[in-house]
């Protein structure tokens, strides 16, 4: 993504502006269980999350295909501890952490300590369901698309980042919706998995966007359950900020 002074900006790619993603309707409703965990046993926290991506795998495969678009199963693997570089990333030293990588369309997940000491389900569901996100957007084109995308100066560089990032956040909502309630849940446990939502801290590169801003945008997802409401490539810079 070389700059480049001529860049139009905002966001005009149709691929991103207007994929095909967008007007194929709300997710079906479907079910999905979800298994046991207890602290610092990671068998369990790893079944529960390859339970969860095998809810979004259905759900998400249903909704493509029945749209026309092209569908392809996610891949999954577990690390002890993910290489630095791995799939070009810059992995920090987070004993718990979850990537996506597209060159090979695989969720890979490092748990440690830090996830699993005190294991909060809704947190790994969550986190599976919005990096599916990634794959979603590589199986409709919009990753392709971003990866073209130029940028005039580091400023707009990191805003289409955060268009990325924050349709994710959406996507993963509308996943999380599409199968609510989940048993034995309510909308407080919702509430209460929003609240330890964290965006880019003082001092941090904007790449994820604000606290408030991933917040509004996960609950944009969940209120409607439709992939259409997370255009953020059209949305004004104030809602990716």
């Amino acid at each position: 993504m070389a700059p480049t002074a001529a860049a139009a900006y905002p966001v005009k790619d149709p691929k991103l502006t207007k994929n095909p993603l967008y007007e194929a309707g709300a997710l079906p409703t479907t079910t999905c269980a979800e298994s046991e965990l207890k602290r610092n046993n990671l068998k369990l926290a790893r079944a529960y999350l390859d339970a969860v991506v095998a809810c979004l795998e259905t759900t998400w495969e249903q909704h493509l295909t029945n749209a026309g678009l092209s569908y392809e199963k996610v891949k999954v693997r577990h690390m002890n501890r993910i290489p630095k570089k791995y799939c070009g990333f810059d992995v920090g030293k987070e004993d718990s952490q979850a990537w996506y990588c597209g060159r090979n369309g695989t969720l890979v997940f490092q748990l440690g300590k830090g996830w699993l000491e005190d294991p909060y389900d809704l947190w790994l569901f969550n986190t599976a369901s919005s990096l599916y996100g990634y794959h979603v957007q590589k199986l409709v084109g919009i990753n392709a698309a971003y990866n073209k995308l130029r940028y005039r100066n580091k400023t707009e560089y990191d805003e289409q980042e955060r268009r990325e990032s924050l349709q994710t956040e959406c996507l993963g909502g509308v996943f999380m919706k599409s199968v609510w309630p989940i048993e034995g849940r309510t909308t407080n446990d919702w509430n209460e998995l929003l609240d330890i939502f964290q965006g880019d801290q003082p001092g941090d590169r904007r790449w994820f966007g604000k606290t408030s801003t991933i917040k509004s945008w996960a609950r944009r997802g969940f209120a409607t359950g439709d992939p259409g409401s997370c255009n953020t490539w059209t949305a004004p810079s104030s809602k990716v900020a």
